[in-house]
C-alpha cells in the first residue's frame, strides 16, 4: 500500500524509511535520452572469481568448536526445550539428539544451560538475548521458535554469531482461521454477551437480538493461508467474499471464490472485516481514525492476526460513534492488555487471551514443525523456514554489498508502483554485466530483490536461504536474465532492471513500451541510483524517500517543485530530470529526506504541467 498522488487521489504513505543528510539544494539535474538496450551477451571473457561460487554456499553444520569435539566423540549433540513442546516433537527431537526439558529458566539460568546446547526451542516466553548468544560462546547453532512470531529473539545477534534461526508458520493455520470464523460467528450472534447475562442470572432475549451471516459482504485483509482458509470456511457460510492482498494470485483468489479489491473498496462496502495482516512498518495501525471514517457504518471487525495493526484508540472513537458496531479481538497492541482498557471492556467487544493457535491439534502440528526444522538444520540442512540470513564470506559480502542494497531498493520502489488489488504475477531481474555468467552467481541478488518486494507487507524474513521458496510459496514467478555489458569488470555488475510483468501501475510513466513496470539502477561510487522508470532515464540517488513526476517539460518546474517542498521545510537531497525532448514530457525524480504532509502533496499534483506523480518510501 505506497502512496501514490494524483489530481484524483492521495493516500497516506506507509512504510519504514532511511535518510542521509545532504544539502538543501539539489546535488545533480541530469537530461538524458531514454536508455537503449543491453544487448545479448556475447563471447564470455576470461573467468574471474565468482561472486558467490557454489563452495561458498552457506552450510547450517556444526561450527568449529564443543560441538565438534562432540561429534568426533560420536555424542549426540543437546537441545534445550525452554517451554513446553507438544510430546510429538519431543519424539522427533530425542530420535536424534539429547533433550532437556527446562521451563521457566529465568534469564540467568538461561545463560548458565546454554553454553552446553547445541539447539534451543522456544515459544514466545523466553527472551532470547544477545547475552544469550554471548553466553553461548559459539556453541549453539539453532534456535527454533513453536510458532510464527520470533519478536522474542535477536536476529541481529544470531546472525553475528552464526546460530541459525527457524519457526514453524504453518502448522497453526487452520486453528487461526477457525478462531476466526468462530469470534465472526460469536459476534453476529452476541454469543459472549449473552452468555454473561445469563450467568448473571438475566434472560434478556429482545436485548440479543443478532445478525444473519448469510448475504453479508465479507472482507478479508490479507488472502495469505489463514486469510484463505476463512474465506473457505465464510463463503460455506453463505457469505459474499472479497479480499485485498498485493501479492495474492488472482488464480487462487478464483479458484476460491474470492474478487480481489482495492483497500479502499475492501473496508468500504464490507458488513464484516477479518484481519489477516501481519505487523510491518507498513500496517502499523493502518486501521486508524480516517480508515474507520471510511467503513459502511455499523460494520463489524475482527482481529486474529497483530493488534498492532489497529490504533486501539481510534477503534474504541469508531465503536462510541456507532461506525464499527461490534469487534472480535483475539490480539492486542501490548499483551496482556491493562486491565481497565476501554476496549476490552467494552460492551460491543468480544475478546479472547490470544488463542488463535489453541488447539491440541495445532500444538501438534507446531511441536513437530519446529522439530523436523531443528533437527534438519543440525543435520546441516539448509531450512526453508529460516528467518535470518546465513553468514557469507567476508570478501564476497563487502563486494556485493552495495549491490545487495540496490537490488532491495529496487525491489520496495517496484512493488509500490503497483496499483492496489492487481497483484503480482511475475518478477523479470535483468543483469547487465562484463563479466563470465560464470563467474556471477545472483542468487544472493535474486533473493534481496524478492525480500524488497514481499516484506514489507509480510511476517516472512526473506533472506537467501528461503527467497526463492517464499516467492513460490506467494505465486511469484521470478525469472532471471544476463545481458554482457562492454566496459570493465573489475565491478561485478554495470545495471539491475527489476520487471514486473502483467500488472497495473499506479504511476503510468513507469510502464515500458512491452507493458511492464519496469526501473533500473546502478551503483555509483558506493551508493544506489536509480537510473531507469519505465522509457524514461533519470539520476537519483536512493536515499531516504522519491517523488516521480511526469510533467510537460518546460522552463521553472524544477523550481517550482523545489519551492513547494522548501515551504513545506522538506529537504530535497537528489534530482534528475529525464525527458523525451525539450517541451515534450519529461520525468522528474526528487530524492527527499522527509516525508512531505499530504497537503505538500497536493500542492504537487496541482501544478498545471504535472500530470501524474507519486510518492514512494525506500
Amino acid at each position: 500500500m505506497a502512496a501514490v498522488a494524483s489530481k484524483a487521489a492521495l493516500l497516506a504513505p506507509p512504510g519504514a524509511s532511511s535518510t542521509t543528510p545532504r544539502p538543501s539544494l539539489p546535488s545533480s539535474v541530469s537530461f538524458r535520452s531514454p536508455a537503449r538496450p543491453a544487448r545479448p551477451l556475447a563471447s564470455a571473457p576470461a573467468r574471474r572469481r565468482p561472486l558467490l561460487a557454489p563452495r561458498a554456499v552457506v552450510s547450517v553444520s556444526a561450527p568449529s568448536g564443543a560441538a565438534d569435539v562432540a561429534s568426533a566423540a560420536g555424542t549426540k549433540p543437546t537441545v534445550l526445550v525452554s517451554e513446553k513442546l507438544g510430546e510429538a516433537g519431543l519424539e522427533v527431537l530425542r530420535g536424534f539428539a539429547n533433550v532437556e526439558c527446562a521451563y521457566n529458566l529465568s534469564p540467568e539460568e538461561l545463560r548458565g544451560k546454554i553454553a552446553l546446547c547445541d539447539a534451543l526451542i522456544v515459544r514466545s516466553g523466553t527472551k532470547v538475548t544477545r547475552e544469550v548468544f554471548e553466553a553461548a560462546k559459539g556453541r549453539l547453532k539453532v534456535v527454533g521458535r513453536a510458532g510464527v512470531g520470533i519478536d522474542n529473539v535477536d536476529l541481529q545477534a544470531a546472525t553475528e554469531f552464526g546460530c541459525l534461526v527457524v519457526n514453524a508458520p504453518t502448522a497453526n493455520t487452520v486453528a487461526a482461521a477457525e478462531h476466526g470464523i468462530a469470534l465472526i460467528a460469536a459476534m453476529a450472534r452476541n454469543v459472549a454477551q449473552a452468555d454473561a447475562s445469563m450467568k448473571a442470572g438475566k434472560w434478556q432475549r429482545n436485548k440479543f437480538v443478532g445478525v444473519s451471516l448469510v448475504g453479508k459482504t465479507l472482507a478479508v485483509m490479507g488472502f495469505g493461508k489463514v486469510g484463505s482458509e476463512v474465506a473457505r470456511r465464510a463463503k460455506g457460510l453463505g457469505m459474499h467474499v472479497i479480499a485485498h492482498d498485493p501479492y495474492a494470485p488472482a488464480d487462487r483468489a478464483r479458484a476460491i471464490g474470492v474478487e480481489l479489491v482495492s483497500f479502499d473498496e475492501a473496508i468500504s462496502t464490507s458488513d464484516f472485516i477479518s484481519l489477516h495482516m501481519p505487523l510491518t512498518p507498513t500496517t502499523n495501525k493502518v486501521f486508524n481514525d480516517e480508515t474507520f471514517a471510511k467503513m459502511k457504518k455499523g460494520a463489524r471487525i475482527v482481529n486474529v492476526a497483530r493488534g498492532g495493526v489497529i490504533d486501539e484508540d481510534a477503534l474504541v472513537r469508531a465503536l462510541e460513534n456507532g461506525t464499527v458496531a461490534q469487534a472480535a479481538l483475539d490480539v492486542f497492541t501490548e499483551e496482556p492488555p491493562a486491565k481497565e482498557s476501554l476496549l476490552v471492556q467494552h460492551p460491543n467487544v468480544i475478546v479472547t487471551p490470544h488463542l488463535g493457535a489453541s488447539t491440541v491439534e495445532a500444538q501438534e502440528g507446531v511441536a513437530i514443525e519446529i522439530a523436523e526444522a531443528v533437527v534438519g538444520a543440525l543435520q546441516g540442512e539448509l531450512a526453508a523456514t529460516a528467518v535470518n540470513a546465513p553468514m557469507v564470506p567476508a570478501e564476497v559480502l563487502s563486494e556485493l554489498a552495495p549491490y545487495v542494497v540496490l537490488a532491495e531498493k529496487l525491489g520496495r520502489l517496484a512493488v509500490q508502483l503497483v496499483a492496489g488489488g492487481s497483484g503480482i504475477k511475475g518478477v523479470k531481474i535483468v543483469y547487465a554485466s562484463a563479466r563470465d555468467p560464470d563467474d556471477l552467481d545472483t542468487r544472493i541478488l535474486r533473493a534481496t530483490i524478492t525480500k524488497g518486494i514481499i516484506e514489507p507487507i509480510s511476517s516472512v524474513f526473506v533472506n537467501i536461504v528461503n527467497a526463492d521458496y517464499t516467492a513460490k510459496q506467494r505465486g511469484l514467478r521470478i525469472s532471471e536474465e544476463r545481458y554482457f555489458h562492454d566496459g570493465s569488470a573489475d565491478a561485478p555488475l554495470d545495471s539491475i532492471q527489476v520487471h514486473l510483468t502483467n500488472v497495473e501501475s499506479k504511476f503510468a510513466s513507469a510502464t515500458s513500451d512491452s507493458g511492464e513496470i519496469r526501473v533500473e539502477g546502478k551503483v555509483k561510487d558506493g551508493i544506489p541510483h536509480l537510473t531507469l522508470v519505465g522509457s524514461f532515464s533519470v539520476d537519483v540517488s536512493l536515499e531516504g524517500n522519491l517523488i516521480l513526476c511526469k510533467q510537460i517539460d518546460q522552463p521553472g518546474m524544477i523550481g517550482r517543485v523545489g519551492n513547494i517542498l522548501g515551504e513545506s521545510n522538506v529537504n530535497v537531497n537528489f534530482m534528475s530530470v529525464g525527458r523525451t525532448g525539450p517541451r515534450k514530457q519529461a520525468i522528474m525524480a526528487i530524492g527527499v529526506d522527509e516525508e512531505p504532509e499530504k497537503e505538500t502533496l497536493k500542492k504537487i499534483g496541482e501544478v498545471s504541467a504535472i500530470e501524474e506523480f507519486v510518492f514512494l518510501k525506500l
